[in-house]
């Protein structure tokens, strides 16, 4: 090893603690953690899950060099501390000194690219008769899930460093904390730094705090800095992006306030990348400073002035915001001037934000913004498959999340881990993590992303529109998924290829501007008569619920004879006789509220006005709480099932 690297791990290891009970006295070694920002610590929430599930608030010890101070749990990522195995991706924690003491803090990769390769891996374990350093050669042969890194066998991770820092020597930044050795053998588990992100606002604050830390550019007792240490392209002529350029742009978006959405963040890093995607799926963009984490090509840095063009982008949003920060734009013009190729300085230089990303008009007036329904190519959209599982009594479903970014095929985000499916009952709880969470990711400043959710006809009575993932919600946030975005229904049968007569009956009501309900089942009648010959402006409209009885008989007659969209009452109905009045009412306020389409695309979208208007107990609204809408685009069919059957377990 170098002397640059020798002098790199001396930081690292004033930067690397301990954590102690409570108390004057020395007591036994919890596991071991790492600055991360001034009076920030992170380590492996196992670490403190036994000693703090009775009480997270519960004092204990940060010790390390020069420093030896009282902390407290600010988060952790634990789901149910009572589990005695923490989930790989759930196993950080972030602690908070009790007051400010001086001390080196690690240099965090903003890469999302998981690494693999060498490494040192840090951290203490036990005496007698104190806790010792250690230091020891590991490589990264693997990966686990979506944030776990495979730690080669033949490294001895001795008890006592779980939490502690993964130092990759040759870029200078930690990349992943330690979790546990293998059971029995040698090697072990770590976690990609990029899981941080899971902490959301934390995270927000804990990485701006980071980055104006090491921006002031601080000097350790030994005359050292961790960007002075660092490997990459040296200070040159600026035509490469260097360590000291990526400490100064992280520091300066730090000041900014932070994006208002995820897809922000991922719109201006392609923008800057001049339209041209970055490798492998796209990562958790909580910040300005994860967006600059995907200008890279592998772990090299792109040409400075994508980075330029980035920060110039960025710039742009906040300055349109009224948020600039002159300190931005005056570095973006100081630094593009030691870029010698002044004929390609246009690039960085003539930014203008996309039309999706300029603000909105600062008064809209009294009548609301209707948002059209994305079509294949021209927006996000989340999927919810539901499938039933065979020969399950009582019900039971499999569930599956896609994601569709609008620019290619949907990618499966999650699917059920269980072996039995989960009950109606069981869904909302089971989905709150994983769908609740790529929704709000995905969600843009000012529109929420859709959700569609396909099942069976027998199941099109599941009120989804009422499910609410938020066990609190602020007083003016609708915090049912109905009233919160655009939720449709999508027939489970028509998964994978469209049919020609459901094509081409899209294609007939997408091509109108004029749209009116029509009665199914007509009265007195339950047969296919007339469904394939019904006009193509007309939306079938449904008094009954669709998931039985004549109800789903003329549900399937519809989705047979290529009905793309549907509206039905998911409430009681007698099954025999005449319908009561309350229907002539339901039918009559339907044709209303179809008369205000502009385009087909529009009716998701004023339904959820309507659920909105419910949810806030506006008047005149309520008798829309029950209706479904069924809004099934053939020319973006729901994913194709797969080709095995799924039982309902033994």
């Amino acid at each position: 090893m170098s002397e640059r690297h020798d002098r790199l791990f001396e930081l690292v290891r004033a930067a690397t603690v301990h954590l102690l009970p409570a108390g004057g006295k020395d007591g036994p070694l919890w596991g071991s953690g790492f600055f991360v920002a001034p009076g920030w610590v992170l380590t492996a929430a196992h670490v403190l899950c036994r000693h703090l599930a009775a009480d997270r608030t519960a004092a204990f010890r940060v010790r390390g060099e020069g420093v030896d101070a009282e902390a407290r749990l600010a988060d952790w990522l634990i789901t149910d501390p009572r589990n005695p195995k923490v989930p790989l991706a759930e196993d950080l924690a972030l602690v908070r000194l009790t007051g400010e003491h001086p001390h080196e803090c690690v240099w965090l990769t903003d890469r999302a690219a998981r690494h693999s390769g060498a490494l040192k891996a840090c951290g203490y374990y036990p005496g007698p008769p104190e806790a010792h350093f250690r230091m020891v050669d590991a490589v990264v042969n693997g990966q686990e899930d979506t944030h776990g890194l495979i730690i080669k066998p033949d490294i001895d991770l001795q008890s006592g460093m779980s939490g502690g820092p993964l130092l990759d020597p040759e870029s200078g930044a930690v990349v992943g904390l330690i979790k546990s050795k293998r059971r029995d053998k040698d090697g072990g588990k770590a976690v990609a730094i990029a899981a941080l992100r899971r902490f959301g606002e934390t995270y927000r604050t804990v990485m701006a705090a980071h980055d104006r830390w090491h921006g002031e550019e601080p000097v350790s007792e030994s005359g050292d800095n961790w960007i002075d240490l660092q490997g990459g392209p040296a200070d040159g002529q600026g035509a490469a992006w260097t360590p000291r350029d990526r400490r100064q742009a992280l520091a300066l978006l730090a000041e900014l306030p932070p994006p208002p959405d995820e897809p922000t963040v991922n719109v201006i890093a392609r923008e800057a990348r001049s339209g041209n995607k970055w490798p492998g799926a796209t990562p958790e963009l909580r910040t300005w400073r994860d967006g600059h984490g995907l200008l890279y090509a592998g772990t090299t840095p792109l040409d400075p002035l994508t980075f330029l063009r980035y920060l110039g982008l960025v710039e742009a949003h906040a300055r349109a915001r009224d948020a600039a920060n002159p300190a931005l734009a005056d570095w973006i013009t100081r630094r593009l001037r030691r870029d010698p190729r002044k004929d390609l300085h246009a690039l960085a230089r003539n930014v203008a934000l996309p039309d999706e990303l300029l603000p909105p008009p600062a008064d809209h007036g009294p009548e609301r913004v209707v948002i059209s329904y994305p079509g294949p190519g021209e927006g996000p959209v989340v999927a919810l498959l539901l499938d039933p599982v065979i020969s399950a009594q009582p019900v039971r479903f499999f569930w599956q999340i896609w994601y569709d970014d609008g620019d290619g095929l949907p990618e499966l985000h999650e699917a059920d881990p269980s072996v039995h499916g989960c009950r109606p009952d069981e869904l909302v709880q089971a989905l709150r993590v994983p769908l609740g969470g790529l929704l709000e990711s995905k969600d843009r400043e000012g529109q929420p992303v859709p959700l569609e959710v396909g099942l069976p006809a027998e199941h099109f009575d599941t009120a989804v529109h009422r499910w609410r993932f938020a066990d609190i919600a602020a007083l003016n946030d609708p915090g049912h998924l109905g009233a919160r975005r655009r939720l449709v229904l999508r027939a489970l049968e028509r998964r994978g290829y469209p049919d020609n007569l459901w094509r081409d009956r899209w294609q007939g009501i997408t091509a109108g501007r004029r749209f009116e309900g029509w009665r199914m089942p007509p009265p007195g009648a339950v047969d296919a008569t007339g469904y394939q010959a019904a006009e193509r402006h007309r939306i079938p409209v449904m008094c009954r619920p669709a998931g039985q009885g004549t109800g789903n008989v003329a549900m399937k007659h519809a989705l047979r004879g290529g009905h793309p969209v549907a509206l039905w009452h998911t409430g009681p109905h007698p099954e025999r006789g005449a319908c009561p009045p309350e229907c002539d009412t339901l039918h009559a306020r339907v044709e209303k509220f179809l008369e205000t389409l502009g385009s087909l695309a529009e009716l998701p979208d004023r339904l959820r006005h309507v659920r909105q208007d419910i949810s806030e107990q506006r008047p005149d609204s309520a008798w829309a709480e029950p209706l479904a809408l069924l809004y099934d685009d053939p020319r973006r069919p729901l994913p194709a099932e797969e080709t095995e059957t799924v039982d309902a377990p033994l």
